[in-house]
């Protein structure tokens, strides 16, 4: 449904992207989705599956490449408008959002500005038109979670804490050695890897480097695709790497440097999962709304019952706070010389509170229907459920975020 946007300098321009991303979101992302959420994780993944059909078609739209300026063959959206889209996307899928946009690989050599990698992936990326380029972004292992987030933490440069994928110079190569967690999106079909790896094991997390590498080279495996209670319509899954060597010039950033590496992509990140939250409780809330005007209880609809109008407008409430704190957060990280990584993961820790709570809000006001499978908020409930721990746990982000504040505030512009 149409929403008041607050803002009122939308241009034209921006009214006809929400537009045309909200049809693409109802007529092809929902109703894959819906079937995916259905399938095992193999099924979900083989060639006749619905899911090619989508990542083929976001791909010639353009979805891929939100992120993209013209000279590297993007689409030149201000921050405003790829914001936008990015929670039309997210209303259509949340999980599906994510598997169009996991572009990670291509925008770290924009990030760093390493032209040769940017000629090497960033360029054929945003030229693909048939999703035949899928990236991902591997940092998480078996062991470490969301500990190899926390930038500036005390832990975070704990030698006592030994990586479980690790990066060695060999003459001109690096050679990388270990494994990679299931939380790897797009793991299992991916052929471009950004890769976050341990060099300086005494710096422990901070002594890691960013790679950008083929994912088809001699010595990278892969896991089964991971079954997961939502978001099971993105695929996620394992990568192994044996003695797998790599040119030297494959790293965009090592241990000197880091630390502030890493924040400058989680500021991006928490950005983005903050106006995905924001699009799937907004599709919670479309859906409790349109049920409560229908559903007939005591003699009348059940929207015209107290109980339900105060539900639906603590609901309303929460998305509404979560888009304006998402979206000024996402567009000021990609404005601003150095963007706000404590906005970033003050807007994802709250939309995914908010996507939590709106979901289930929606599953009470359907009643016993809302947890049959039959009813898109089920669904939609958990995968909200994910949102809490995707991207890094919001307790440990809260942590990594408190820490920040208590750092460097009071912060001048």
């Amino acid at each position: 449904m149409n929403y008041l946007d607050l803002n009122l300098n939308l241009s034209e321009e921006d009214a006809a992207l929400k537009t045309e991303t909200n049809k693409f979101a109802r007529e092809v992302m929902r109703p894959i989705s819906i079937q995916l959420d259905k399938m095992t994780p193999e099924e979900a993944i083989t060639p006749n599956s619905p899911f090619w059909t989508l990542m083929r078609k976001g791909y010639e739209l353009g979805y891929h490449k939100i992120a993209f300026q013209e000279q590297f063959g993007g689409h030149g959206l201000t921050p405003l408008q790829q914001a936008l889209i990015h929670e039309e996307l997210s209303w259509g899928s949340f999980g599906l959002a994510l598997a169009i946009n996991a572009g990670t690989h291509a925008l770290l050599p924009l990030i760093f500005q390493n032209q040769e990698l940017i000629n090497r992936f960033t360029i054929p990326y945003c030229r693909c038109t048939d999703a035949s380029i899928i990236g991902c972004w591997a940092i998480t292992e078996p062991d470490h979670g969301s500990d190899t987030l926390m930038v500036h933490y005390p832990s975070f440069r704990d030698p006592n804490i030994k990586a479980q994928c690790v990066a060695r110079l060999d003459g001109d190569e690096w050679v990388i050695e270990g494994q990679k967690a299931a939380w790897v999106s797009r793991g299992t079909i991916a052929n471009c890897i950004a890769l976050f790896c341990q060099i300086e094991p005494s710096m422990g997390h901070a002594g890691s480097g960013i790679f950008i590498l083929s994912a088809n080279l001699p010595g990278i495996s892969k896991g089964n695709p991971l079954d997961k209670i939502g978001t099971r319509d993105l695929n996620q899954g394992e990568i192994f790497f044996d003695e797998v060597r790599i040119p030297k010039d494959s790293l965009l950033v090592g241990p000197e440097n880091y630390e502030n590496g890493l924040e400058a992509v989680l500021a991006g990140t928490t950005t983005l999962m903050a106006m995905w939250c924001t699009g799937l409780a907004r599709a919670a809330f479309d859906e409790a709304l349109a049920y409560a005007r229908k559903r007939i209880q005591g003699g009348k609809p059940i929207i015209e019952h107290p109980t339900v109008k105060i539900k639906l407008f603590d609901m309303f409430c929460k998305v509404e706070s979560s888009r304006q704190l998402s979206r000024a957060t996402f567009v000021y990280n990609r404005t601003a010389k150095k963007p706000a990584l404590e906005y970033g993961i003050a807007a994802k820790t709250f939309a995914s509170q908010a996507a939590l709570e709106v979901t289930s809000d929606a599953i009470q006001i359907l009643g016993g229907i809302g947890i049959s499978k039959d009813y898109l908020v089920e669904k939609l409930f958990r995968d909200a459920r994910t949102t809490l721990i995707c991207d890094g746990s919001d307790d440990i982000l809260t942590l990594v975020g408190g820490n920040l504040v208590a750092r460097t505030y009071p912060r001048k512009s």
